[in-house]
């Protein structure tokens, strides 16, 4: 008898398999999958956002190391890729909402999952307020028109006027947030589109600029000197430049449950958001500095890409180029809220957040969790006016905000190798696998973010005292604000909300108060 010819699963049966990971975790399905290949893709690769990150950080990298410093883009993203390798064969199996934190519950047990969420948590809201800030460093460069308090001059000028553009680009993704994810797919989606054509056409327009050989990026420009590491303690603090830019891919796997098919579409996305960031932002840190008309102009490191890109292409182009930067700009914080937005209700549905009936709730017009939205943009402009007479003190703050997430991501990746030497994990079957490569690169990936940490904790005067007057709790700010937040944060969680824990009746599948929270607490 012929075997009959394979067909094509109803729709039915596809809802069923992409909401097996939820029925694993004890949740039931509540927010709406209407995002496609490129939707995930995009919220990935405008969470990392090449034109912003290269443009608001090209010059610190160019100020510590020189040109040489360009060799910290592909060592970080060698390293990254070890931790988004492991982390697509999580997203593979738990493509759900809040990725870090409930990769890290199922890892590593609750209270590891409560600690990620946590510094996850907090990290994107002050990210989210760094982003945004990014309009002050190119919208004045347009046009004069943008510097609406003072005239740029006054001691204060910037730092209030970045406030002010901050919290109008806040109040704009909150709003588009709160109105649902299709909304914020199809702008995001379309601001993406722009910022890789602008990323593609600023590439050529350089190469096309080239006055200098590729000896160029081995110019260390003395740099280093005098340390007692030498240059190597100078490419380090410079690397942060690179580090600063290269992460929150996982947000193609916090939109999992809004997604179709996201146990195969949610790896992809996350490898192709990276691996695009790092060759399309690699090539313009690159021709940056061949195209760039002197290599020693102070210019270089005050303007940073923003010089390079006028003086190399003219101001007609240059306004273009900076216009798209604007766009990236624009998307980029409408991702780091969306994927802060996906976390804090992931928690808060495991009622793991003061309030977390309330943040959980899923608007039945929007189907999003509109007080969480809320939330997050009203802390994040709140943290924004810290920066109106204190600018040092938010950059540090916003310095410790990054050291957070690769935190974060240390707790997902460090029990997920304690996992494999003890035979618990195994990938998702017929999905993404790393195989035999898997002990392997799990261990280059909790290496290299136990690294990273120490890179980026360690109490450069630079980096977290760059201006006077020099105080030594601003130097150790890092370590200080980092064991603040983590250890005040447990503790509140140790003696007041994990006497609460538990996922909430309403989000669960079980018929009990907290539905079933041994299943979605357990480690696998």
């Amino acid at each position: 008898m012929p075997s009959q010819p394979p067909t094509d699963p109803e729709p039915g049966a596809i809802e069923a398999s992409d909401d097996d990971a939820l029925t694993e975790l004890g949740y039931k399905p509540e927010l709406k999958r209407t995002l496609g290949n490129f939707h995930t893709f995009a919220a990935g690769i405008s969470y990392i956002s090449i034109l912003t990150g290269t443009f608001q950080l090209f010059y610190f990298g160019v100020s510590f190391g020189g040109p040489a410093y360009w060799w910290s883009w592909p060592m970080v993203f060698v390293g990254q890729l070890m931790v988004a390798l492991c982390f697509c064969e999580l997203a593979a199996r738990y493509p759900v909402a809040g990725s870090v934190y409930n990769w890290s519950k199922r890892m590593g047990g609750p209270h590891v999952g409560w600690l990620a969420g946590w510094m996850m948590t907090v990290a994107t809201m002050v990210s989210l307020a760094a982003v945004a800030l990014a309009y002050q460093l190119t919208l004045p460069q347009i046009s004069s028109v943008f510097q609406i308090v003072g005239n740029g001059t006054g001691k204060y000028d910037a730092a209030a006027n970045a406030v002010l553009l901050g919290t109008i680009l806040i109040v704009f993704t909150t709003l588009v947030n709160a109105f649902g994810v299709k909304l914020m797919a199809t702008i995001n989606s379309g601001g993406v589109f722009i910022e890789l054509v602008a990323a593609v056409v600023l590439v050529v327009l350089l190469a096309a600029h080239i006055t200098r050989g590729p000896s160029a990026i081995v110019q260390t420009h003395g740099l280093g000197s005098g340390q007692s590491l030498g240059y190597l303690g100078a490419f380090l603090t410079a690397s942060l430049a690179s580090a600063y830019v290269m992460y929150g891919f996982d947000t193609a796997s916090s939109l999992g449950e809004e997604s179709k098919d996201p146990a195969r579409n949610a790896p992809r996305a996350i490898l192709r958001a990276l691996v695009a960031s790092f060759v399309l932002g690699g090539l313009i840190l690159l021709f940056a500095l061949l195209a760039t008309p002197n290599l020693s102009s102070p210019q270089l490191a005050a303007h940073g890409l923003q010089y390079v890109v006028k003086a190399t292409l003219g101001s007609t182009m240059g306004q273009v180029i900076l216009w798209c930067v604007v766009i990236a700009i624009t998307v980029c914080a409408l991702s780091v809220q969306t994927a802060g937005l996906r976390l804090a209700f992931a928690m808060a549905r495991d009622n793991n957040l003061p309030g977390g009936t309330h943040l959980a709730r899923v608007s039945p017009r929007f189907k999003t969790p509109v007080l969480a939205t809320c939330l997050i943009g009203l802390v994040a402009i709140a943290i924004l006016v810290v920066n109106i007479k204190q600018p040092q003190i938010f950059s540090v703050v916003t310095s410790i905000a990054i050291v957070m997430i690769y935190v974060a991501y240390l707790l997902v990746t460090l029990p997920m190798l304690v996992q494999r030497l003890r035979g618990g994990w195994t990938p998702a079957p017929g999905r993404f696998s790393l195989g035999r490569f898997g002990l392997p690169v799990n261990v280059l990936a909790v290496l290299w973010g136990t690294a990273m940490t120490v890179n980026l904790l360690w109490p450069r005067a630079s980096v977290y005292n760059a201006t006077g007057p020099q105080h030594w709790y601003l130097r150790w700010g890092g370590v200080l604000f980092v064991g603040i937040v983590a250890a005040g944060g447990f503790a509140y969680y140790w003696f007041v909300q994990r006497k609460h824990t538990g996922v909430l009746a309403e989000h669960a599948l079980g018929d009990g108060p907290f539905g079933e929270p041994d299943a979605a607490h357990g480690a696998p």
